[in-house]
């Protein structure tokens, strides 16, 4: 079998384990799939809502807070002693040295009024006190930053998150500056820094133990980080996800899935009520789909088995169908290739491809048969056609025979001798036809003429035969020996019993596409047995039949094989009152005859 035909079964077979693959694995696929997806939204969505509600907690807890701390604040600048402090260092005959006792002293009692790391205090002209400053262990040079620059202008509070390298403090701290006045004349007389560690941050900014991964952030809402829970890791930057600061920047509350760092994170934000300050958490999906991914693993075994022993069954199936057809394709090119001895193995199937066995062995064997019927056909044919060509000389010499006897009838003056060889020899020409199958009508109109002549020697001239044909067919081309044996019928079982009165009429017209000979005479009819015979040819006719009829049989037979069962012998006829034949004949082309 050709490379083609193996890749044709082969495609055969590929396509229906393609189809049983989308009928049976894609679908557990899409399922399994779908599912997953809709896992990881459901938690999602409920870890999302647990986020949000913490979150929201914490920011009340830590307004609260930072409330409280503001309140404390406020107290330390209203206590009397403490304005009292600062108005005598501003005196042109202040003691530093009291200044300074003083100072630490209230300081000192801060640390139990206000819930904070620390409590600074600056007096607004850090120049004018020294001595005080070196008590402070600050860094030198903090009265020209630009953040103690701005809280000298201003008495709206800001914060300033201070980073090891600009402060004595080795962690970041996050401070709220705050320049206060005098309680009566409103005279700016310092400033007061409360520093915030990760240590009172921690207790309103933890990550819940519930969502693993959980890292939550102090931000304002341009993105900068004021404290990270992550060890303040990112404390002093940029949050490094552009999409979180548009959405920060454009909402004040939401829970969304955004990416950070390349890692898918559950971002949840609220915004404070105390400062423009956004409380951030992000939990990687990675950690709250922990359970699914669990569950992941296993669905993934399982699939693998489910499509192991899927494949197993599919290519067992496709076998059980595709090998039967591949075999049957094979034994098929060796039919193209013209090997008929040979049959598929018998097959106890009953199924389609059992039947399609068996037919094809019926069929095989059949075609082997016609071939040996053909082959026996053609020999037959050969030997036929030597015979004929054997015996062609046969005819010519017997009708030129018939003319030596007519010659001689005519030397010894015998005319009726003479007419009636010349009228054989006619007869026999015009049924040789050259061994053409197609005549003209005139033609067989002429052979119908000598054979009447004929019978009208041998009866007396009592048979009157009429002929009336339109000149338009009389050239038209026409299946030989159809007219006489009609005619022949007509006197031999029909006026013969009674000549003298016996008449034949034979007329030709054109009807349409058709020639139409009929044919009529006067005699005792056909018997019935003959109607039946031609009418009903397959049934079994009486011996009488077959023996008076044959003629008819002929030409009917010959119309029937020539031009279709649409061109039969019409005939009416009842015993006693004559017959009536219609011969419907196809006008044919030139071509047609020919050929």
């Amino acid at each position: 079998m050709s490379s083609y035909t193996l890749q044709q079964a082969a495609s055969l077979r590929n396509k229906v384990i393609g189809i049983f693959f989308i009928i049976i694995i894609v679908p557990f696929l899409l399922f399994a799939y779908y599912a997953h997806i809709k896992s990881v939204e459901g938690i999602s969505n409920a870890n999302a809502s647990f986020s949000m509600d913490y979150m929201l907690q914490s920011k009340r807890n830590l307004d609260r807070y930072l409330n409280q701390l503001n309140e404390q604040i406020n107290g330390i600048i209203g206590n009397t002693k403490f304005q009292q402090l600062m108005e005598n260092s501003m005196t042109p005959t202040k003691d530093e040295s009291s200044f300074i006792s003083g100072m630490m002293l209230l300081l000192d009692q801060s640390k139990s009024q206000v819930d904070a790391f620390r409590v600074r205090v600056f007096p607004i002209d850090p120049n004018e006190h020294p001595m005080y400053i070196n008590t402070l262990d600050e860094q030198k040079g903090f009265q020209t930053s630009n953040w103690f620059k701005a809280a000298q202008k201003t008495i709206t509070p800001t914060w300033h998150l201070f980073m090891p390298a600009e402060s004595t403090y080795f962690r970041p701290m996050l401070s709220k500056i705050k320049r206060f006045t005098g309680l009566h004349d409103q005279i700016p007389r310092g400033i007061v820094i409360t520093d915030l560690t990760e240590d009172q941050l921690k207790r309103y900014l933890s990550p819940s133990q519930r969502m693993k991964g959980q890292r939550m952030f102090l931000m304002t809402r341009s993105g900068y980080v004021l404290y990270d829970t992550a060890d303040n890791a990112l404390a002093g930057k940029l949050i490094p996800s552009k999409p979180l600061i548009d959405s920060i920047a454009a909402s004040t509350q939401k829970a969304e899935t955004l990416t950070i760092d390349g890692e898918k994170q559950l971002v949840t934000y609220v915004k404070l009520d105390t400062e423009q300050w956004m409380l951030v958490s992000t939990t990687p999906l990675e950690q709250l789909t922990h359970p699914i991914q669990e569950m992941d693993k296993l669905l993934v075994f399982f699939l693998i088995i489910y499509l192991i022993c899927c494949i197993g069954v599919i290519i067992y199936m496709t076998l059980y169908f595709t090998h039967p057809l591949h075999r049957l394709v094979r034994s098929m090119r060796k039919l193209e290739s013209g090997e008929f001895q040979f049959m598929l193995p018998p097959s106890d199937r009953r199924d389609e491809i059992g039947w399609l066995y068996r037919g094809f062995n019926n069929m095989t064997g059949k075609i082997q048969q016609l071939l040996d019927q053909t082959t026996q056909a053609e020999r037959t044919k050969k030997e036929l056609e030597f015979q004929v060509l054997s015996h062609q000389i046969n005819p010519h010499f017997l009708y030129n025979t018939l003319e030596s006897i007519r010659w001689k009838a005519e030397y010894h003056n015998m005319p009726d001798i003479s007419e009636m060889v010349s009228s054989l020899g006619n007869l026999l020409r015009l049924s040789l036809n050259q061994g053409k199958e197609i005549t003209t009508v005139s033609r067989e109109i002429e052979q119908v003429k000598a054979y009447v002549r004929i019978e009208q020697a041998r009866l007396g001239n009592q048979v009157r035969f009429l002929i009336s044909i339109d000149e338009e067919v009389l050239h038209a081309p026409f299946l030989r020996l159809l007219l006489q044996p009609l005619v022949e019928n007509a006197i031999h079982h029909g006026i013969r019993s009674n000549p003298e009165k016996g008449k034949i009429m034979l007329t030709g017209r054109r009807e349409g596409t058709d020639i139409v000979i009929e044919l009529s005479d006067n005699g005792q009819g056909i018997p019935e047995a003959v109607l039946q015979e031609l009418t009903h040819p397959e049934e079994k006719a009486a011996p009488v039949a077959k023996r008076r009829g044959v003629g008819l049989r002929n030409v009917n037979d010959r119309l029937k094989l020539y031009f279709g069962e649409a061109y039969t012998l019409q005939i009416e006829a009842r015993a006693g009152s004559g017959t009536r034949i219609v011969l419907r004949h196809p006008i044919m082309e030139p071509e047609e005859e020919q050929a």
